[in-house]
């Protein structure tokens, strides 16, 4: 069997987890957007708050003002892990890879439609946990996601 028939099944487990990411990541966001406008915090659990920023930036709001330039990068990212995820042959695999997708999308999707001009837009956070960087669905979604090809990485080899 080829590598391309090989991966063929898993095509709709990478495909459902993308999709499935960015619309639970956009929904979320739009509800945030809603409930928290105004300066609207809600306290949920021990430090959990849901509180709404915007980063126009990358992680930890570096890179402020390179947004243009940080959303073709993430769509770059987006575009090499697509192609893994695509072609990749174990389900476990498709899935992890589309955690990382699906999560890049995102947050490019708030760059693209919440700003003025390409690129320009800031990614909505909404979830903070008051001792670290506010974040989303979609940064979860990464984080998850790399941490799981990294684990991988280091499992050992049968």
């Amino acid at each position: 069997m080829t590598p391309e028939a090989a991966a063929r099944p898993t095509r709709g487990a990478f495909a459902a987890t993308v999709v499935a990411v960015v619309l639970l990541d956009q929904v979320t966001k739009a509800i945030a957007l809603h409930a928290l406008a105004g300066g609207r915090t809600f306290d949920i659990v021990w430090t959990l708050r849901f509180n709404l920023t915007f980063n126009y930036g990358m992680a930890f709001s570096a890179g402020t003002g390179a947004g243009p330039l940080i959303g073709a990068v993430a769509l770059a990212v987006a575009a090499w892990v697509a192609r893994l995820g695509w072609r990749s042959a174990a389900p476990s695999h498709a899935v992890v890879l589309g955690l990382v997708c699906g999560g890049a999308l995102g947050n490019v999707v708030d760059r693209l439609f919440r700003g003025n001009g390409w690129m320009r837009g800031g990614v909505v956070d909404f979830i903070d946990l008051q001792w670290f960087p506010v974040f989303n669905l979609a940064d979860s979604a990464i984080t998850i996601g790399a941490a799981a090809i990294v684990l991988a990485g280091l499992a050992p080899r049968r």
